[in-house]
């Protein structure tokens, strides 16, 4: 039995630095990378982030399918991934706290009036403007998971009113928490920001299209660093440019890389970061090590997905 390190991303990640570290984890373990992958009917397990199309023909004998993040629906969507390969996702509390940072950072933004300060100056000019009272800002959270409670406990202790929303019943203490799709527009409406980190499901794709947009509070601010095929994007343009809709920080878009010529670059009333919010895994290739693991005892895995939900 072979783990295979294949991120899919060898522009950006170096797979060989990865298989190392595991390594460090279980030294006695078969770890390979594309480049040594030798006979690859050895394979059992690949640890990725992105799932390339043509590697899973190779690999006659795999039987899990590790995702170096949280996101999966590119995995659980693969037609030819076999029905009976299983998927793991990491729930590795660096990204998640990564992630929290994000949506406090561009929330705190907002309150302070960043951009406006930072235009100020560069007309050289002294203009007070109060910042928005942190107590009185209510931020929804979409997603209660293990990144979305995270944010918003953080949330909550900075200060803010939050409400969450989740499709099942959730309880996280000093949140309001609220679920169903008849729930989300009655609480859009209460918010000041709303922080998505919802999965991609069939029951998510374009969930913000133009009558949820229209739902949310006038002035409000949308931040996402769940999927970006949770956004109708060219919904999210009209909304921002009839003024409903104050801003939106997305840190994940429908194509990505972000063409260069689409209008979400140039719009002024939108923010755009490269899918940088959760960048650091942290502990997280522990997790990896421990699933390998198991599925070499037949013990139960770390986060294993549900191919019928999604997630």
């Amino acid at each position: 039995m072979a783990l295979l390190i294949d991120t899919g991303l060898s522009n950006w990640i170096d797979d060989a630095d990865i298989a190392r570290d595991v390594m460090r984890q279980m030294p006695d373990a078969d770890v390979r990378t594309p480049d040594t992958i030798g006979n690859a009917n050895d394979i059992t397990m690949m640890a990725v982030v992105d799932l390339k199309a043509d590697r899973l023909g190779d690999l006659p004998n795999l039987k899990l399918v590790q995702k170096l993040g949280a996101g999966v629906e590119t995995i659980v969507g693969n037609p030819d991934l076999p029905s009976h390969v299983r998927i793991a996702r990491l729930r590795p509390d660096a990204p998640a706290q990564g992630i929290a940072e994000w949506f406090l950072t561009y929330i705190l933004r907002a309150q302070r009036h960043m951009a406006f300060h930072e235009a100020a100056q560069k007309r050289a000019e002294w203009q007070p403007k109060a910042p928005t009272f942190t107590p009185e800002t209510v931020v929804g959270v979409l997603g209660l998971g293990h990144i979305g409670s995270r944010t918003a406990r953080i949330l909550h202790a900075v200060g803010f009113q939050v409400m969450g929303w989740s499709r099942s019943p959730k309880q996280i203490d000093g949140i309001t928490c609220l679920h169903g799709e008849s729930a989300l527009p009655g609480m859009l409406d209460q918010c000041d920001h709303v922080c998505a980190i919802l999965p991609s499901t069939p029951q998510t794709i374009d969930l913000f299209d133009a009558n949820m947009l229209a739902a949310m509070k006038p002035g409000s601010q949308l931040l996402n660093a769940g999927r970006g095929d949770l956004i109708d994007e060219q919904a999210l343009i009209a909304t921002l440019d009839q003024g409903t809709l104050a801003h939106a920080v997305l840190d994940v878009t429908c194509e990505e890389p972000l063409p260069k010529d689409s209008p979400l670059w140039r719009h002024p009333s939108i923010t755009i970061t490269p899918h940088v919010s959760g960048w650091h895994l942290g502990d997280a290739l522990s997790d990896v090590a421990e699933n390998f693991q198991r599925l070499t005892t037949g013990s139960p895995l770390l986060h294993e997905v549900d191919r019928s939900k999604g997630y």
